[in-house]
């Protein structure tokens, strides 16, 4: 399928969405929002997909979205039809609550709902040069996805504030001491690098994969006893899967498990 302001690309087992209008900055609009809600849909149903890349092309990753565009979706939206900020939180739902692996590459800027769809993501990787900000500050606008909601559980309440309030964009290197990106690497190693990752993640068990990231994402707003509770009786659904037993059977054979996700 040809789409208008998305790549889509298979890398063995990666599927690979690439942001594409660098003239824009790839910032967002109501068409790249639908094309996104495709595409993601498409890969969480595709049973051979068990990593997703988001990434961007030319200078930038996502630098928000495009404000001319989000006037013109709000002032003309018919009611009871979704607009703008609808279409934005649905693609940031199916991001995390995919039941597979879902990486940021940022290869450039990442600003306003840049930064907002990087948290949404299980995996951050970015490039040497990229910056990284929330930016709605110096626009008059307010973030709607997780840019004061959810930052600070991510970096901290002062660290989120700083940004929020500032508008300033920070390294790379900046945000992955305070938490928010796992490894920086420079500009030329950016895609390899995260092939090698989603490489590692393809000898994985999905079955696993999707029910350590649903319990790791729900213990966030559970005690700790809950937290427990829920990783527990997941434990013991799991003892009953195909991959353990095809696991644990490899592990007594002397061989790599081939693990079918069930």
């Amino acid at each position: 399928m040809k789409y208008e302001t998305i790549q889509f690309e298979r890398r063995g087992a990666g599927a690979w969405i690439i942001l594409n209008s660098p003239e824009k900055m790839n910032s967002v609009s109501s068409t790249m929002l639908m094309e996104l809600e495709t595409v993601l849909s498409e890969c969480q149903s595709d049973s051979t997909v068990q990593a997703i890349v988001l990434t961007g092309t030319g200078k930038a990753f996502c630098a928000g979205a495009d404000l001319k565009n989000v006037l013109s979706s709000l002032n003309h939206s018919e009611p009871g039809m979704k607009d703008f900020l609808d279409q934005f939180d649905e693609v940031c739902g199916l991001i995390r609550k995919m039941p597979k692996p879902v990486i940021a590459a940022i290869n450039g800027l990442a600003l306003a709902g840049g930064l907002e769809l990087v948290m949404c993501c299980d995996i951050v990787y970015a490039a040497e040069s990229a910056k990284i900000g929330d930016a709605h500050s110096n626009f008059g606008v307010f973030p709607g996805a997780g840019g004061a909601a959810i930052l600070p559980r991510k970096i901290g309440l002062n660290r989120a504030k700083y940004l929020l309030f500032s508008g300033d964009f920070l390294s790379a290197a900046e945000l992955e001491r305070f938490g928010l990106v796992n490894q920086v690497v420079p500009d030329g190693d950016l895609g390899l690098e995260v092939e090698k990752f989603v490489e590692k993640l393809a000898t994985k068990s999905p079955l696993v994969l999707r029910r350590m990231k649903e319990v790791a994402n729900a213990s966030v707003d559970q005690t700790q006893d809950a937290a427990l509770r829920h990783e527990m009786l997941n434990l013991r659904q799991h003892v009953r899967s195909y991959d353990l037993a095809e696991g644990l059977k490899a592990f007594a054979e002397k061989r790599k498990p081939e693990f079918k996700g069930y």
